[in-house]
């Protein structure tokens, strides 16, 4: 008995990948030869209306309206007739689904190609973006945080600025307070009030005046003299009146520390020491 070799499974798919070839020809050329034999179909009923047009009587608006009418009832049976298929063999069905979906399969594939291309892109400008997102943020903290920092150290500043000008204000009232109270005690001890009674030398016997009048002293008539000048720059005289010790305010005149108005010798001012 001879023994025969097994067929091998590569020669088994060359066998079927051949005849699968040759029935998608077969198919092929099915198809083509319908194709050709509706083609011929179209082709005779062109020929047979160009025929029509060339036999066209004198009526002819008639004849155009008669075909109007023909025309459109064959378009609406055309359109209510379900199309149908050019062969109904499964082989040459099977043969022209399949290179239709082999080309529909190959520009999917390029449409996915083409998505990928974009969408890639995309992915490197959406990154680039990012980076740059977050850089723009970095800057922007930090010109937050220095902002911040500056508006604390303004308050700051301010704040201490504002304090040691009231610490100066207040040093400057408190001298001034001193000085006023040693003014008062020097005038008070050295310039004092005349006595009602005239008792003393006979200078201050001269001098002496009503009881009835009070007198102020040598430190109030300079006191108002200052306010009125402080208060009220543009008009800084005081009027004397009987209140006003004579020798005072004749002293304080001859000694330029006072002046007596130009028109009015009952009022008199500060002398400016600017």
């Amino acid at each position: 008995m001879l023994w025969t070799p097994a067929p091998s499974k590569q020669t088994e798919m060359e066998r079927e990948a051949q005849s699968s070839q040759s029935s998608e020809a077969a198919a092929k050329a099915v198809l083509l030869e319908e194709c050709e034999q509706q083609f011929g179909l179209l082709q005779k009923l062109q020929n047979e209306i160009i025929l029509a047009d060339t036999e066209a009587n004198d009526d002819q608006s008639n004849e155009a309206v008669n075909r109007l009418i023909a025309i459109t009832s064959e378009l609406e049976q055309w359109q209510e007739m379900e199309p149908k298929l050019l062969t109904t063999s499964p082989e040459v069905l099977l043969a022209v689904g399949k290179e239709e979906l082999q080309r529909l399969n190959n520009q999917l594939k390029m449409v996915l190609s083409c998505s990928q291309a974009k969408l890639d892109a995309q992915k490197k400008i959406l990154k680039r973006e990012q980076t740059w997102q977050a850089e723009k943020k970095e800057a922007l903290n930090a010109v937050c945080e220095k902002i911040t920092r500056l508006q604390r150290e303004n308050e700051k500043s301010e704040h201490s600025v504002l304090q040691d000008m009231k610490r100066k204000i207040n040093n400057l009232k408190d001298y001034h307070s001193s000085l006023m109270e040693m003014l008062s005690d020097m005038l008070a001890e050295h310039f004092p009030l005349p006595d009602p009674q005239g008792n003393g030398t006979k200078k201050k016997r001269a001098a002496a005046y009503d009881a009835e009048i009070n007198l102020i002293s040598l430190s109030e008539i300079i006191e108002r003299l200052t306010n009125k000048t402080l208060e009220t720059p543009h008009d800084p005289y005081v009027t004397t009146d009987d209140t006003f010790w004579p020798p005072y305010t004749e002293m304080l005149l001859r000694n330029s520390i006072a002046t007596r108005h130009p028109e009015d010798c009952s009022k008199i001012r500060l002398e400016n020491f600017f």
